[in-house]
């Protein structure tokens, strides 16, 4: 333990920021002065800073087995210092590992166990997500098409930029997977007048959606199902789909499913957006250092994140042609960023509506979970330890003669021009 304490006291001095270490002993390493202060009251959970599996710490600290004093962005910075190695660099999965991932996966993902694991986050609490939200509850990467923009008109760029690369016209048949609280299904009916068809899981965002739905007069040209993706059956494909932030939920051992159940959605010649959080490294299962198990135990039970070359195979295996990808990595750690500032500026608020919701000591456990959450995933961005990728594909239709090229086979032009002309539709 002493060698251990040591390599810490070097590595807190190397830390950009001061950090104030008080052991369960009542012993003090670190920065007496520093703003950002640890309390342990947990020598494993010691151990774990001096071994830097940072993961393992946030998990003692919403487990309460370490005190934090500080702000996030204080904390991620020595976070980042004290990681002993880049959390990417777990090396491939053996062959036996990932037999055993793979069976893990399959068991994770039946019809019931998705269901469930989208509810524990997503119907954790309207009330608490509208506080750090932005008024349309945007869930996912915003789109900082100006470096001026708030976070509320980057969102509304984001939607128009996903409905301007889908070519979205009025009358289009247009489903959106994993539609959340309606923020593009909604600005697609709204704003490009297509016939729109939302799914979810979550049983608050079906709720919401459909409120949405009859405040702004929308029945009969917007619906919202509480549904699987794999329960979906139309009688009439679509002509253009989007998942956005849905896909990471998806699972490796049903990534081929998926994409081929959206190939049988799609209309030939019809276009998919695909927009999700993908790996920054190659072979890694999930991030090291603790960090992806404690995304598994407190945010996103079941979540699996694949490198986008995996995914653009999958995809193809599923016969779709990938004519357009797009990183917005950064863009990701910015809305992030957005996201925790705003949860930090409005904690007390927070922690009432959780507590009153959940009860003091889940809802206490979950704000200082979501906290870490917040700001761990802008940090991961920003490294690059995750990235974002816009997917765009389509189903050919095996008819050269088709589209505006020869051999277009499809309704994309094979120019990226027609995504930038013209005026956005933000507000």
């Amino acid at each position: 333990m002493k060698h251990l304490l040591h390599s810490l006291e070097a590595s807190l001095a190397l830390s950009p920021v001061g950090v104030a270490v008080e052991l369960p002993d009542g012993a003090r390493l670190g920065d007496a002065n520093a703003d950002l202060r640890l309390r342990f009251r947990d020598r494993m959970a010691v151990v774990a800073l001096a071994m830097g599996e940072i993961g393992n710490v946030g998990a003692a600290i919403v487990e309460g087995r370490v005190a934090l004093e500080g702000s996030m962005r204080q904390l991620m910075t020595a976070a980042a210092a004290l990681l002993k190695q880049n959390p990417t660099h777990e090396g491939p999965a053996t062959g036996w590992q990932r037999v055993l991932l793979r069976a893990r996966s399959m068991a994770a993902h039946t019809l019931s166990h998705d269901a469930r694991n989208i509810q524990f986050h997503y119907d954790l609490s309207d009330d608490f997500y509208a506080l750090w939200l932005d008024p349309r509850r945007v869930y996912s990467c915003a789109y900082y098409r100006t470096p001026d923009m708030s976070l509320a008109q980057a969102q509304e760029a984001k939607l128009d930029h996903i409905c301007r690369k889908l070519l979205l016209r009025p009358g289009d048949r247009f489903l959106d997977i994993g539609a959340g609280w309606g923020g593009l299904l909604l600005w697609a009916a709204q704003e490009y007048g297509v016939d729109a068809t939302g799914i979810t899981l979550s049983r608050n965002q079906h709720a919401h959606v459909q409120r949405l739905i009859a405040e702004r007069g929308l029945q009969g040209r917007v619906r919202m199902q509480l549904l699987d993706y794999r329960e979906l059956q139309v009688e009439q494909p679509f002509d253009k789909i989007a998942s956005v932030g849905m896909f990471e939920h998806v699972g490796r051992s049903q990534m081929e499913r998926y994409f081929a159940t959206v190939h049988r959605l799609l209309r030939p010649g019809g276009l998919l957006l695909n927009h999700g959080i993908t790996s920054g490294g190659l072979d890694n299962p999930r991030l090291g250092a603790g960090l992806g198990d404690f995304i598994e135990r407190y945010i996103f039970p079941g979540g699996e994140l694949l490198h986008v070359s995996a995914v653009l195979h999958d995809m193809a295996r599923a016969g779709l042609e990938m004519v357009d990808t797009e990183n917005l990595r950064p863009h990701y750690a910015r809305t992030l960023w957005a996201w925790s500032d705003a949860l930090e500026a409005r904690q007390d608020e927070a922690r009432s509506v959780l507590v009153a919701q959940h009860g003091k000591e889940r809802g206490e456990k979950a704000l200082r979970a979501y906290r870490l959450y917040l700001a761990g995933c802008a940090l991961a961005f920003e490294r690059g330890w995750t990235a974002l990728h816009q997917m765009l594909a389509v189903r050919p239709t095996g008819h050269v003669e088709d589209g505006v090229l020869k051999g277009a086979q499809s309704d994309y032009p094979f120019s990226r021009a027609y995504m930038y002309e013209g005026p956005a539709a933000t507000h």
